[in-house]
């Protein structure tokens, strides 16, 4: 007790302040207990600590808040993405079994689509789906390849009616010697519709004194067709077409002993037989 005592008088014992003015006014003598002093001191320091910990405090909480913001924005953009494959991947799904249910390959082929399903950039999955993917890529990259050779190659009459001279050695009309015949003779009426055999460019669309109108199109994958003897061209060089489109009418121009088609396939740059692909049902 007597500590504490003692303690109290200390604390609030005069002390003698000193105002000295610049002018000539008199000097002020200033009495405050020592606990005057110190207490609003401490108190300045105190609050001035508080403020500073208050302002660490907010920064720290905006630091946080923007690395939280930061961290929502990035999965949420990851499970977009994901939610785009995931729809990508069901609808190729649906796409497949609807292919698959078709009964011809004729069939799977005209209906396949073989455009870009999407990717995956979700670090945590994309390893489990990478295989999935690569599996539905490689099956889209095969039907694919597997359209554009059906696309390119010819298949059916060019025109309407009869083959009347086949493919290979026979006798020339003309002459009477033996010699190759590079296509098959199609016997049809004068004026009938002649149609592309499968889709193409045209390469050549012009007038030759022994075939006399030739038309000759570029199919791809290594397929091309030639249609002779025809009594008008209706395509010009460049013209893109595709298979039924009408390119030309039957004639008996150039060398010729009746309206006809000369119709030649030929694939990788050498004549083959005709007649396996306009009796061709695959």
């Amino acid at each position: 007790m007597k500590k504490l005592a003692h303690f109290f008088k200390k604390a609030f014992t005069s002390i003698t302040i000193m105002v000295i003015p610049h002018d000539n006014h008199r000097s002020m003598n200033l009495k405050v207990p020592v606990a005057g002093i110190v207490v609003p001191l401490l108190l300045a320091a105190f609050g001035s600590g508080y403020l500073f910990y208050l302002a660490m405090d907010g920064l720290e909480y905006k630091a946080l808040h923007y690395a939280m913001a930061e961290k929502v924005d990035f999965y949420s953009r990851q499970f977009n993405q994901w939610g785009s494959t995931v729809t990508a991947l069901k609808t190729v799904e649906g796409e497949f079994r609807q292919l698959f249910s078709l009964e011809s390959k004729d069939e799977v082929l005209e209906n396949v689509d073989t455009s870009f399903i999407g990717s995956l950039e979700i670090p945590d999955l994309i390893d489990e789906l990478k295989k999935t993917i690569n599996t539905v890529e490689e099956i889209k990259d095969y039907l694919s390849t597997q359209k554009d050779i059906y696309v390119a190659t010819p298949k059916g009459y060019p025109a309407s009616g009869r083959i009347s001279s086949p493919y290979g050695k026979r006798k020339d009309p003309f002459s009477g010697e033996i010699a190759f015949h590079s296509g098959i003779d199609i016997s049809s009426k004068l004026g009938s519709p002649i149609r592309a055999t499968a889709d193409g460019v045209v390469s050549h669309s012009g007038w030759t004194n022994r075939s006399g109108f030739v038309i000759v199109i570029e199919h791809g994958c290594g397929f091309s067709t030639l249609y002779a003897h025809n009594k008008s061209n209706t395509v010009k060089i460049g013209t893109r077409v595709k298979r039924g489109d009408i390119i030309g009418y039957v004639g008996s121009t150039g060398k010729s002993t009746g309206p006809h088609v000369h119709y030649e396939v030929w694939k990788n740059r050498k004549t083959v037989d005709a007649q396996k692909y306009v009796s061709s049902k695959s």
